[in-house]
């Protein structure tokens, strides 16, 4: 082996070997055989419950390109449940097994983006982002595994800092009816925290009021660390 020459990025042996594993790995591919609402059966696809496949069609005319995961069996059928909309999905699509768990991009790169429930950007910005892969149904720690909580979190509220001060792993619930200011003080708290980071899930919002969060409650501050 001899050294690269200066200003060349060197070679992630690791990554290429596992790649090369990957691509040596047996390929499976089966076919669409039922679409039921928002379920899909599909037949000659050996895969694992939690696995995820590919549906596509014969090419980029033929039907969408989406993932699914498998769900369940019926036979020898396999259920699966698209990871997008079903609408183009026809019988005899080809179904590929990805041998790999839902995985969920983590990393710096998400700072400051905006993804939906699979973790793909809806933002506009840069439709790939290269982060490390993780599965997302994982085994929670044990409970001696875990750090006490004894380290004060500062949130940037005074009235909370100082009355009701928080602690870095502990969780809190902020209860109160509508339009009274439970967005707006995650907001205030998203910008003033000492954490890193900070994930913010919009569950059960209205559409039209994702960008509003980002934009006005947020801001260009808790948007750059969330």
């Amino acid at each position: 082996m001899t050294d690269l020459p200066a200003g060349v990025p060197g070679v992630d042996v690791e990554a290429c070997l596992a790649m090369a594993k990957s691509a040596a790995q047996p390929f499976f591919q089966g076919r669409i055989d039922r679409v039921s609402g928002l379920l899909v059966e599909a037949v000659g696809i050996p895969a694992a419950v939690g696995e995820m496949v590919r549906i596509s069609g014969r090419d980029a005319r033929h039907g969408p390109t989406i993932q699914a995961e498998v769900i369940g069996f019926r036979g020898s059928t396999t259920l699966l449940m698209p990871h997008g909309d079903v609408q183009g999905i026809a019988p005899s699509m080809r179904v590929t097994s990805l041998r790999t768990p839902f995985e969920v991009n983590v990393g710096t790169q998400l700072l400051g983006r905006t993804l939906d429930g699979f973790g793909q950007p809806i933002d506009g910005l840069a439709a790939s982002i290269r982060a490390k892969l993780r599965p997302v149904r994982r085994s929670a720690p044990g409970p001696s595994e875990r750090a006490p909580i004894v380290r004060p979190l500062q949130t940037g509220v005074r009235v909370i800092d100082g009355l009701n001060t928080l602690g870095c792993g502990q969780r809190l619930g902020i209860f109160a009816g509508s339009g009274v200011g439970k967005s707006t003080l995650l907001g205030q708290i998203a910008r003033g925290t000492s954490a890193d980071a900070i994930v913010v899930a919009l569950v059960g919002e209205r559409g039209r009021e994702v960008q509003f969060f980002a934009d006005e409650v947020l801001g260009a501050a808790g948007r750059s660390k969330s």
